[in-house]
């Protein structure tokens, strides 16, 4: 079993058991012990899971890695997908980009693109596309975060529903294996349901990480989007949920 497809299987049994012990993983996967640790470091290590002795169990699903880990966490992962995005937006467009790092990869990679027009409530992703004398930015107004310069509130989302774009572009923070999209922050979740319903066309950015992550906030349903955009095949579960929606799926390079 390839190690993406066992990390994946390793949340989806914390997130069934809340706890499972390496004597179990080893019998679960049939493995060596010196295989499942390696697998448990390397999830821990991402803030995907919390390391205990003999064991493991999930992280919180009220409270999200800082950001600067999620920085360069699948920093590679996050801009192969980020240009696999950029391939889809043609030159002229509009779009809505969202709060998180993987939105912001995708930043760097229209870069290339000429004269889009983009709307965004995150301060990171002005400052990349501003250096483009012909984008048009237009940031939103309302509260910003200082702990990754995200902008919330209700006039940001009220700012958002002024406008209708050809695209939309959204991180998450989980996808759950029924298709729910996950999310820490309410005041976020707002504001990326507004994105969501103001755009023509939806397109997510996930690294595999994000497959079977809890959280406690449901932002909506993978149904909802146009495209899947990630470095990895999505769970089974997940993959047949797509498909009887008519969810396109784009795994990057």
């Amino acid at each position: 079993m390839k190690q993406t497809l066992r990390h994946q299987q390793i949340l989806e049994l914390l997130k069934q058991k809340g706890f499972a012990s390496t004597e179990d993983l080893v019998a679960q996967f049939d493995v060596s012990p010196q295989t499942i640790r390696r697998d448990l470091n390397d999830l821990a290590e991402h803030n995907r899971i919390r390391r205990h002795h003999g064991g493991a169990s999930l992280m919180s699903s009220t409270v999200n890695a800082a950001y600067d880990s999620r920085k360069v966490m699948y920093a590679k992962e996050k801009d192969g997908i980020g240009r696999a995005i950029a391939a889809e937006i043609p030159d002229g467009a509009s779009l809505f980009i969202d709060i998180g790092t993987t939105t912001e990869a995708v930043a760097r990679a229209l870069l290339d693109h000429q004269e889009l027009r983009v709307i965004t409530n995150n301060i990171h992703v002005a400052s990349i596309l501003s250096q483009k004398e012909d984008f048009t930015v237009i940031i939103a107004g309302g509260e910003v975060r200082n702990r990754d310069g995200g902008i919330v509130g209700e006039a940001t989302r009220d700012f958002v529903q002024q406008f209708r774009t050809d695209y939309g572009i959204i991180g998450i923070s989980g996808i759950d294996t029924d298709g729910s999209l996950l999310e820490f922050d309410y005041h976020e979740v707002r504001i990326a349901q507004a994105i969501i319903n103001n755009s023509r066309q939806v397109f997510l950015a996930a690294d595999h990480s994000k497959f079977g992550r809890n959280a406690m906030v449901n932002l909506g349903h993978i149904s909802q989007i146009t495209a899947l955009f990630t470095d990895a095949a999505p769970p089974a579960a997940l993959q047949k949920i797509m498909e009887e929606h008519q969810v396109a799926c784009h795994i990057a390079d």
